[in-house]
């Protein structure tokens, strides 16, 4: 080691006292210069410099918190730890207390669990969904770990959610609820089936008793109860934030409590999925429409579980949240607004929740059977869709905002929600299904964006009302075709068959599509039956332990 004469040492320290002082010296000339120059600066410059600190992110950003902390004047911001937000504990004492759920609710709830896994199964066929599944490092096989149905992949909770969430939202076949807000609760299955399989598996492993099926469906009526009655009034699109915020949240408060965690970790465990960072919509909107989309649910899935799994391990929660000045969620993701409610969490939403027999967005499902009617009519006229002038349809505003597109369309996710294209391809095909928006049959049929090209899309005021309307919750659309001989045809429809109003005309339907779903993956009869009476035999399901109901969804050949 090198080291220096004392005398050095003292020279460079007193070397160094002089240059401190100096520097001192010049700071305080510099700001005094300033100041006279302040005073002598002309009104123009004094108004630039106004502007400049009002324009400033930095100072707008800190303005609520600067007067406590300049120049350590003030007593500084208010550490008082508050009690958590009135909204989250609603969520946490709905999750541990609510039993009053009605038998409609657990009758539906089960056709929605079938139709969901349906939904996966079918998202099994196309290459593209398969290639975000299994584990994030290949070859990984976690002991007792979740089994996402169809496939041989056996996880932890944490990516079996992504897992199964992805599978089911991945063709946008599966439920959907239309509010201030849009989304389809039963995106949260993911978090749901991932960690009641992990958890049955473990208990069994453990000699102790797996959880039911009728454990599931509770808590899915649950989560589709906080993800549509919070949409209902609150809308995070037009603050740009995709509706897979509201998935985390709900099944963020029910997977804590089927962990075993207390009410206040609930809350804790809901105030983490609050404080992430939210997805933004880009991902479903022209000019970015994309795959995103479809593993979006799953990601919000996978981000539940891991956030109630860390509180269980004594992770502390952030009590104002949402109300926090500055830092709150509502100040800096909902325009300073609180959210506001009309209904108490009870099952409301499970027993009115839309089911998708067409795989198109729900707010074009009435103009799809519209289309698929008008087929029909075309041919029984003699007519074809080269004898079509000009297609009007009539719509509320929320399907304007949301699906109606002009332009090449880039891909399956930008197909999937344009109503141009949706209308165009049954009137085309009479019918649409999911390989419909694949690239090769969007290529190899031009017809679709010349009818795209005559089609004009408007608002119908009446149905706009009605689909916000909790009395009708309609989804309206008229459909008319002007022919080149001046002839024309017209279908409305305001409910479509998936809607709580036409449930008896539906359940037949669910069925058959769930047939459908199952057919294509290597199942015997009997293991197609096995799932298959289950839609009608409430008591077998419910019964069930759920890591055997799991088993029944086997491996399918096509991964």
């Amino acid at each position: 080691m090198l080291r220096l004469p004392s005398t050095s040492v003292s020279a460079l320290r007193s070397a160094a006292r002089t240059n401190s002082t100096l520097a001192l010296s010049a700071s305080a000339s510099r700001a005094l210069s300033t100041s006279i120059a302040s005073k002598a600066a002309s009104p123009v410059a004094a108004k630039s410099a106004s502007r400049q600190a009002k324009n400033s992110p930095r100072s707008a950003l800190f303005s609520t918190s600067a007067p406590k902390m300049a120049g350590g004047v003030g007593l500084g911001e208010d550490n008082v730890r508050p009690p958590p937000d009135e909204v989250v504990q609603k969520i946490a004492d709905y999750v541990h207390d609510f039993d009053s759920i009605s038998q409609e609710a657990y009758d539906t709830a089960r056709l929605d669990l079938l139709d969901t896994l349906g939904c996966g199964m079918e998202a099994l066929k196309f290459p593209q969904a398969r290639s975000v599944l299994g584990p994030v490092v290949p070859g990984t096989e976690v002991p007792n770990g979740t089994k996402v149905p169809g496939t041989p992949y056996v996880l932890d909770p944490i990516r079996g959610a992504f897992n199964i969430g992805a599978m089911v939202r991945w063709l946008d076949f599966n439920d959907t609820w239309l509010a201030a807000e849009w989304g389809h609760p039963s995106d949260n299955l993911g978090s749901i089936l991932a960690v009641a399989d992990w958890l049955s598996r473990t208990n069994v492993a453990n000699g102790k008793a797996p959880l039911k099926v009728q454990d599931v469906l509770t808590a899915m009526i649950k989560a589709h109860e906080i993800q549509g009655v919070i949409a209902l009034e609150n809308s995070f699109n037009r603050v740009g934030l995709d509706h897979v915020l509201l998935v985390k949240l709900a099944s963020t408060a029910v997977v804590s409590k089927m962990l075993g965690n207390s009410r206040d970790q609930t809350i804790d465990a809901i105030t983490h999925a609050l404080v992430d960072g939210q997805s933004l919509r880009t991902y479903r909107h022209a000019p970015n429409a994309g795959s995103r989309k479809s593993w979006a649910a799953g990601d919000a899935c996978s981000r539940a579980v891991n956030l109630a799994l860390l509180v269980k391990k004594g992770e502390p929660g952030y009590p104002s949240i949402l109300t926090a000045k500055t830092w709150g969620f509502y100040d800096v993701l909902f325009k300073g607004k609180p959210f506001e409610f009309t209904r108490e969490y009870a099952s409301y939403v499970m027993e009115n929740v839309l089911f998708k027999l067409v795989p198109a967005e729900f707010h074009a499902q009435t103009a799809v059977e519209s289309a698929v009617v008008l087929h029909k009519q075309m041919k029984e006229a003699g007519k074809t869709v080269d004898d079509i002038k000009r297609i009007n349809i009539k719509s509320t505003e929320a399907t304007i905002r949301i699906i109606s597109k002009q332009g090449k369309l880039a891909n399956y996710a930008d197909r999937d929600h344009c109503i141009q294209y949706m209308v165009a391809v049954p009137l085309i095909e009479g019918g649409l299904e999911p390989q419909h928006y694949n690239d090769d049959y969007a290529a190899s049929t031009p017809m679709i964006d010349t009818l795209r090209s005559k089609t004009y899309v408007e608002e119908n005021k009446e149905y706009s009302r009605g689909y916000l309307d909790p009395e009708q919750r309609s989804i309206g659309n008229d459909v008319e075709i002007e022919f080149n001989d001046g002839s024309k045809i017209q279908h409305a429809m305001e409910y479509p068959v998936g809607h709580a109003r036409r449930r008896d005309e539906a359940k037949p339907l669910i069925a058959a599509k769930l047939k459908k779903h199952l057919d294509g993956h290597g199942y015997s009869s009997s293991d197609q039956d096995a799932i298959l009476k289950l839609i009608d035999d409430h008591k077998t399901l419910v019964d069930l332990p759920v890591n055997e109901f799991v088993e029944l969804w086997k491996p399918s050949t096509l991964v």
